[in-house]
């Protein structure tokens, strides 16, 4: 019983020890505290640092990691694309090889600036081929576009029905490209026929006119801006 009662005075005498060294503390001198509150405090000031940290650094962190998550994702996209094309690369120069020589025969259909006159005399040689009466024949003004210019023909033919419809069959089988625009028919004097059309024949730009439109096209952005 004699023990019993040693301890629990032992442990009120420990506990009375622990609280006499929370009492009196000076607040701005943490340095002349007793050992215990000192530790503790260190502990607080860890635990404070510790959840600063967690909120500013490592929220961040949290941040950059998911925007590195989201780029991964985009640059596996672009991966894939990119070894798609490179499986397909031979088959795709194939198709760029056939397009260019697609545009090559186009561009073979335009004449250059030297064989424009050449091709008014085959527009008008085409007429009269069909006893046509040109009435009109009056090249308007160049539309400048930024690989090649338009040409528009006003024209008006008098004739025979199936002369007319000859004469636009000839029209499309020139070897140069020429198309018949706003067509109109209308009935004229002894059976004949009058049409009204636009033709629009193309040409293509030579390098300095090339030049010129695309210097043109930056003077325009730059002035917009």
């Amino acid at each position: 019983m004699a023990t019993k009662s040693k301890v629990k005075i032992d442990l009120s005498a420990q506990l009375a020890r622990l609280q006499s060294q929370f009492r009196g503390l000076n607040p701005n001198d943490p340095a002349s505290w007793p050992a215990l509150p000192r530790a503790l405090l260190a502990v607080a000031v860890t635990v404070l640092v510790v959840v600063l940290l967690w909120f500013l650094w490592l929220n961040d962190s949290d941040t950059e990691l998911q925007t590195d998550r989201a780029r991964e994702v985009t640059l596996r996209a672009e991966y894939k694309q990119k070894v798609a094309q490179a499986v397909n690369l031979d088959a795709l120069k194939k198709q760029r090889e056939q397009v260019l020589q697609y545009v090559t025969q186009l561009e073979k259909q335009l004449p250059g600036k030297a064989e424009m006159d050449a091709l008014l005399s085959d527009i008008n040689q085409a007429g009269l081929g069909r006893s046509l009466q040109f009435d009109l024949f009056r090249p308007g003004q160049v539309i400048v576009k930024d690989y090649y210019a338009e040409l528009p023909i006003a024209l008006r033919v008098t004739g025979h029905y199936h002369d007319i419809g000859a004469f636009a069959s000839d029209i499309a089988n020139l070897s140069r490209i020429v198309t018949l625009n706003n067509l109109s028919i209308v009935p004229a004097k002894d059976g004949m026929l009058t049409m009204d059309a636009t033709a629009k024949t193309f040409r293509y730009l030579d390098p300095d006119e090339v030049a010129a439109q695309h210097k043109a096209t930056e003077l325009k952005k730059g002035a917009r801006k």
